[in-house]
């Protein structure tokens, strides 16, 4: 079909998203996808002719909220295009939308196919489910983005699925198996992205420690592994002055890896390990492969290599067959620790895995007990980790200016991805530029709070 001829062209296209960042990056894709077919980005109050959903399904609450998001969809015009993509189209194939007549249901590997199921609905009225057997479908999906929207950093997709099956885990059968994109096209995407004026660029995938694996199997060829080269790559973009991680694996980190990263001076010494429990015997009913001195021993050397790097993590409350004494466990491990932020999870049962049938279910209500407890403690580790760097000056990426109090004040992000609010005492930044901040307090919602410029 001509592109000038396409039924897209001037259809008003409202998107909404849900889950993780690489949910986000594939939506930014399908909509320069659209524009480039002469869609039309609908504002936030006006009635679209198509509504994008890019559901998740990583937990139970996932699938429930984005049920909930294609149904509120549904309502808001009786005679637009409805297209559900993503990890819950996946799973759930759309039998909670048979017999709509203007659902389209889009799988996980399929996204890239939008244009023409939207095109075949508007000529024939057909409602297409694409969805493909992702242990059969092993091409890696050809997605790409010149911006992103008005943020002032872009992910960046280059790896997808996930070989791992913690029981707890859904997302192996609505991603499928490890497959990753070339170095070579990673690294031309983000030199668009540079000539379009972004500074920073975070390299995400499912299961990003996997990146490159079964591309490049020769050693020899990167003595570090593909996803070392590829942030070397990326950092050497003219124009990008920050690179950032996605979440890792704990046993990709060794010391020959630290160093290699503190020797790339754009790297942000930010760290997401996820962890999910800090006492051994939940972790091996979770099926992860490592152990709490295992997972130990990484941040050891992470802060033997760099200056107080932020150590992240995701922990889940009440597993099944969480006792108190695990618990309690798993508590004095994670503080002992010490992360810059957790991000705390009650345990949310997800049909079709294998947590989901364990015995010894723990009750909600001890959930969430826990997860309090775990926040109270996250919340004190944070203000820590925060309080460590008062006094100090350090480069602050703008993402916008905003009147407060009276005052300018800058808010954005440093290279340990720790939020700043800087009351600016001279001339007022542009959006995406880099000012230098001295942090002189902590706020109760946990932001530095500081003045800049300062020299």
């Amino acid at each position: 079909m001509d592109e000038q001829k396409s039924v897209i062209q001037g259809k008003k296209v409202a998107f909404y998203t849900l889950g993780c960042k690489v949910n986000a990056y594939e939506t930014q894709a399908i909509r320069r996808t659209l524009e480039e077919k002469g869609a039309v980005i609908a504002r936030e109050d006006e009635e679209a002719d198509i509504y994008v959903v890019n559901t998740c399904s990583v937990t139970g609450i996932a699938d429930k909220k984005s049920r909930q998001t294609v149904h509120h969809v549904m309502k808001l015009s009786e005679d637009a295009l409805v297209i559900v993509t993503g990890c819950y189209a996946q799973s759930s194939g759309g039998a909670d939308l048979a017999g709509s007549d203007r659902a389209v249901v889009i799988g996980s590997n399929s996204k890239d196919e939008i244009v023409n199921a939207i095109e075949a609905w508007f000529e024939d009225g057909k409602c297409d489910t694409r969805i493909t057997d992702l242990f059969k479908d092993k091409r890696y999906m050809d997605l790409k983005i010149d911006g992103f929207n008005d943020k002032t950093r872009a992910f960046i997709k280059v790896e997808d699925g996930c070989n791992q099956f913690c029981t707890f885990c859904i997302i192996p059968f609505t991603r499928g198996r490890v497959r990753s994109r070339s170095i070579e096209d990673t690294v031309e995407e983000i030199e668009e992205l540079a000539r379009n004026g972004y500074k920073e660029v975070v390299l995400t995938g499912i299961h990003l420690s996997s990146y490159g694996r079964e591309n490049y199997e020769k050693k020899e060829e990167f003595p570090y592994g593909p996803l070392l080269e590829l942030i070397k790559r990326s950092a050497s973009v003219e124009g990008i002055e920050r690179v950032r991680l996605g979440s890792l694996e704990p046993r990709i980190i060794t010391k020959d890896f630290a160093e290699e990263l503190a020797g790339i001076k754009e790297f942000c010494p930010q760290f997401h390990l996820s962890l999910q429990s800090g006492c051994n015997s939940v972790l091996k009913r979770m099926n992860r492969h490592y152990s709490i001195e295992d997972y130990t021993e990484r941040v050891n050397i992470l802060r033997e290599v760099f200056d107080r790097p932020a150590i992240t993590t995701d922990i889940i409350a009440g597993f099944p067959g969480e006792t108190e004494e695990e618990f309690e466990i798993s508590f004095k491990n994670l503080e002992a620790i010490g992360f810059a932020k957790m991000h705390v999870f009650r345990y949310s049962k997800r049909k079709g895995t294998p947590a989901a049938t364990m015995k010894d279910q723990v009750p909600p209500q001890k959930s969430a007990e826990r997860s309090d407890r775990l926040i109270e403690l996250d919340t004190r580790m944070h203000a820590e980790y925060l309080g460590s760097f008062l006094g100090e000056v350090q480069k602050v990426l703008v993402e916008r200016v905003i009147d407060k109090d009276g005052k300018k004040v800058a808010k954005g992000l440093t290279t340990r991805y720790m939020d700043v609010e800087a009351v600016v005492m001279g001339e007022v930044p542009e959006e995406n530029s880099f000012i230098n901040v001295r942090f002189e307090g902590v706020s109760d919602d946990g932001i530095l709070l500081g003045t800049a410029p300062y020299t």
